[in-house]
């Protein structure tokens, strides 16, 4: 093992779970409990211990948080779909599958990278704020509350999912949408087997929503749709009729079945009964917008891109800007000099992401100067080496919250290379399921701000700040990775930490997401006031296991504050494809706090 990498990665992460409760213990159920494992992991002839192969194969490769979803995929793939047509198939499949995370009733962002035109296009695909709701109207609603409520009728943004699944499909689909759903609206009527990771989001969202039924307030649908015998469980057959027949309707009437026909008015009537502002007129004029990818050079010929605002992308090119000003090869990894520096970064990137980041139709930033090469070594030089800053503050232009999400990466025979993220935001979303349609409404509107001034302030017809950020790499000019790490404001500083495991410490595709992370978590906000009242500007800097306890006590005695978090959950969920620019040969690597698969063909 490289223990310049992670100095005590066997001895802290290999048995997380080793110590179980004694053979004669009882659960709170009367039930025996586990006996004691008190065993490790065994060893590998290749590659780290702590991680696994990547995948390898020639002619196509998906990378998803499910199994079976990555399976859709490739079937699409090997029928002659394109990566366009099997990254729709696998997002469908994993808003069935998967409804913890992603479903038709979110948002979408994704990037592409096209062979045939040798560029790179991303796509927005988010919602905006009900036409018909001033913002006065809106504070009336709050009832004197100070913050947006995150479940309930009043998030809700409407829904572009289903809007960008048509749009990526008339410029790059070959498959029709009947065959691209297909596996879906099967998997619903018939149904699939829970998977674990998703059993434990399942139980814990379900956990949620009975302790907030009162903000909820029509929780009848959501019960009857996902939790009728409680929470599903691992292993248990789920099915959601519903949403077949609510697929099956996309399937033949296209994109104007979800924004204009049938679907579109039970929505209007739904929201009407229970007193929500989304309306049908909101749902027709929705559209997607192709959007222009940002991207800034690391080093070693490594340039990393993402999507511009509404969304948060454009934080991990600030976070990379800034730490190409230091050799962090200098340092082992997993040690107490680079978390510090990559925790900083993150903590300025993430003070202008709360002053400038908004809908850019309403409330434009200054990207180019965020994103210059000046203003990255302006930012790195307030990093102090020695100790965490007590507060940093946004830079000034010369003119983060939780998220459930879905990411998922599809590349094809021809080198069509598809990044594409979704979610509902908060966990399955707003509580809120339509009569009959078989999926949930995101709560995405909690991240507007109520603060007049503030670029991200609620308005009517606006979208939102977005956590969600697909991600892709180029090498030397050339299209070399399509990636992601889904989890709110856990994305652009997992997006970073991968490119450096990469570029800097020289692991494989697999290895780089298997290694222990970080999650800073706290700041100045998007939703909050322009003057930050409140926020917790040091924040809480939140490390796994991997992380040797020498190292935590250095970064302890940095100033920095400290919590080691064993169960994965906060950290993310990454998966992974590159392309041999030799060879053509993909390489896929899927996250091990998921339930996902790389599979190729």
């Amino acid at each position: 093992m490289n223990k310049r990498i992670f100095p005590a990665l066997l001895a802290s992460t290999l048995c997380i779970t080793s110590f179980i409760a004694p053979v004669s213990a009882q659960t709170a159920e009367g039930e025996t409990a586990k006996p004691v494992w008190n065993i490790g992991a065994g060893g590998r002839p290749v590659g780290e211990p702590w991680s696994r192969s990547p995948v390898y194969a020639a002619n196509g490769m998906a990378a998803t948080a499910h199994p079976l979803a990555s399976q859709v995929a490739i079937d699409i793939l090997q029928k002659g779909g394109t990566a366009v047509d099997a990254a729709i198939a696998a997002n469908a499949a994993l808003g069935l599958m998967e409804p913890t995370g992603n479903g038709i009733g979110g948002d979408l962002f994704a990037i592409i990278w096209d062979p045939k035109t040798q560029k790179l296009y991303g796509l927005n695909g988010s919602g905006k704020s009900p036409m018909g709701t001033s913002y006065a109207e809106f504070i009336d609603q709050l009832d004197g509350s100070k913050i947006i409520p995150p479940f309930g009728p009043m998030p809700v943004t409407v829904p572009g999912t289903v809007d960008g699944w048509f749009e990526m499909h008339e410029r790059f689909g070959k498959l029709s949408m009947a065959d691209i759903l297909a596996p879906t609206i099967k998997y619903a009527r018939e149904g699939h087997p829970i998977a674990p990771v998703i059993g434990y989001y399942y139980a814990s969202n379900l956990e949620r929503f009975e302790e907030n039924l009162g903000m909820i307030g029509a929780f009848d649908n959501a019960r009857k749709t996902y939790f009728a015998n409680g929470a599903p469980k691992a292993g248990e057959i789920f099915k959601n009729p519903d949403l077949a027949n609510t697929l099956s309707k996309i399937a033949k009437g296209g994109r104007d079945a979800f924004y204009k026909g049938e679907i579109a008015r039970t929505i209007d009537a739904y929201f009407k009964r229970i007193g929500g502002n989304l309306r049908y007129e909101d749902l027709a004029a929705h559209d997607s917008k192709w959007v222009e990818p940002g991207c800034v050079t690391y080093r070693k010929g490594y340039e990393l891109c993402e999507l511009p605002p509404n969304s948060q992308g454009f934080a991990a090119l600030q976070i990379a800007n800034i730490l190409k000003n230091i050799d962090l090869a200098q340092y082992p990894r997993g040690s107490a000099e680079v978390l510090h520096y990559i925790t900083e970064a993150k903590r300025l990137a993430f003070e202008d992401v709360a002053r400038f980041y908004a809908d850019p139709d309403m409330s434009p930033a200054p990207l180019d100067w965020l994103l210059s090469d000046a203003y990255g070594k302006e930012r790195f030089a307030l990093i102090d080496p020695k100790k965490a800053t007590p507060g940093f503050g946004p830079g000034e232009p010369k003119l983060e919250g939780e998220g459930d999400t879905t990411y998922l990466t599809v590349a094809d025979k021809d080198g069509m290379m598809v990044s594409l993220i979704q979610s509902n935001y908060r966990g399955m979303g707003s509580g809120l399921v339509a009569d009959g349609l078989g999926f949930m409404f995101q709560d995405r509107g909690e991240l507007y701000s109520l603060d007049p001034d503030h670029p991200n302030v609620y308005a009517p017809g606006k979208r939102p700040f977005q956590t969600i950020i697909p991600a892709f790499m180029k090498k030397d000019g050339k299209p070399y990775m399509s990636f992601g790490l889904m989890g709110g404001g856990m994305q652009p500083q997992g997006h970073v930490q991968v490119m450096i495991n990469l570029v800097d410490y020289s692991m494989n595709l697999q290895e780089a997401g298997d290694a222990a992370r970080l999650n800073h978590d706290g700041g100045r906000q998007p939703t909050d006031d322009l003057a930050g009242t409140g926020a917790d500007l040091l924040g809480t800097l939140n490390v796994e296991p991997g992380i040797a306890d020498a190292e935590i006590a250095k970064l302890k005695a940095m100033g920095h504050k400290v919590e080691l978090v064993s169960n994965g959950a906060m950290f993310g969920g990454y998966q992974a494809i590159v392309r041999d620019p030799e060879t053509g040969v993909y390489h896929g690597a899927t996250e091990m706090r998921k339930d996902g698969q790389a599979l190729g063909y």
